[in-house]
């Protein structure tokens, strides 16, 4: 296990959600998966209890630990894309397997994770501060799904 570890709590689909991190995401896989040796307050014994997985890169540490604590907007994955298709690639992924969308590039998987699917060229814009990023931002802040050619556009101050 790493030094430091995101810990993610799930009510009891720990694994179903790494996998599904997995096989959306590059350079993410699922790790160890251990069972419970006993009985515990929201399963029984040989139940997943934990999952090891990465998502991009980071570690992260699955917790079945039932319906007590539930995901919010305090913690969120960015995800940092390239082009119109691989921000369409995973929104799609998510909000097509149960999640929901939210507003200016965020969303949230159907575990209740939140996910903000940022397309450099959005972050460069606000990056550079100015009219510019004054531009991008408006453009932004009336999008659900980030389109990147309006961000282009407003950019340009064409939009």
């Amino acid at each position: 296990m790493n030094k430091n570890t995101i810990c993610l709590w799930y009510d009891h689909d720990a694994e179903e959600a790494a996998r599904f991190y997995a096989q959306t995401f590059p350079d993410s896989a699922v790790g160890a998966v251990c069972r419970a040796p006993s009985d515990f307050p929201d399963g029984k014994a040989g139940d997943v209890l934990t999952v090891e997985f990465t998502v991009c890169g980071v570690p992260c540490f699955g917790l079945n630990g039932g319906d007590t604590f539930k995901h919010n907007e305090a913690f969120s994955f960015q995800i940092a894309t390239d082009d119109q298709a691989e921000t369409d690639r995973y929104w799609n992924a998510i909000v097509g397997n149960g999640g929901t969308e939210s507003a200016c590039g965020w969303c949230k998987d159907k575990w209740g994770v939140s996910w903000q699917i940022t397309p450099r060229v959005l972050t460069e814009a606000m990056a550079s501060g100015g009219e510019v990023a004054k531009r991008a931002f408006k453009a932004m802040m009336e999008m659900r799904k980030i389109d990147v050619a309006k961000i282009e556009a407003a950019v340009r101050g064409n939009a």
